[in-house]
């Protein structure tokens, strides 16, 4: 099963432990980052999750640097107590500090390849 998940994985994914904010509509959970990619994140449950999971979420990162970084996702899956979100838009603004983390992480090229990928599906 796992094999297969990874197989479907356009991006790769990077483990941080950074404190993130998931936000809908007027409620807001402080959770963890687990890991992050170009197209998906993944943060811890909160004990009381009460979201609507066919609406949007903002998620903002709290960066080491102070800073944050802002994405705009679906929920994709909930288990053991991980949440999965599907990245729909990254702006402007975020685009960069997005690629500055995860190329802290991995190889550039790599993440360049990615991202490349990801313009000519869109």
């Amino acid at each position: 099963m796992t094999e297969i998940r990874n197989e479907r994985r356009r991006c790769t994914r990077v483990a941080l432990d950074l404190p993130a904010e998931v936000h809908q509509g007027g409620s807001m959970w402080p959770q963890r980052l687990i890991d992050i990619s170009l197209s998906g994140v993944a943060t811890d449950q909160p004990d009381l999750w009460d979201a609507q999971y066919n609406e949007p979420f903002s998620l903002i990162i709290k960066l080491e640097d102070g800073t944050d970084l802002e994405l705009h996702a679906y929920l994709q899956h909930v288990e053991s107590g991980r949440l999965g979100f599907a990245v729909q838009h990254v702006d402007k603004e975020n685009i960069e500090p997005l690629m500055a983390l995860l190329g802290q992480h991995m190889d550039i090229a790599t993440l360049e390849d990615e991202l490349s990928r990801l313009d000519s599906e869109s």
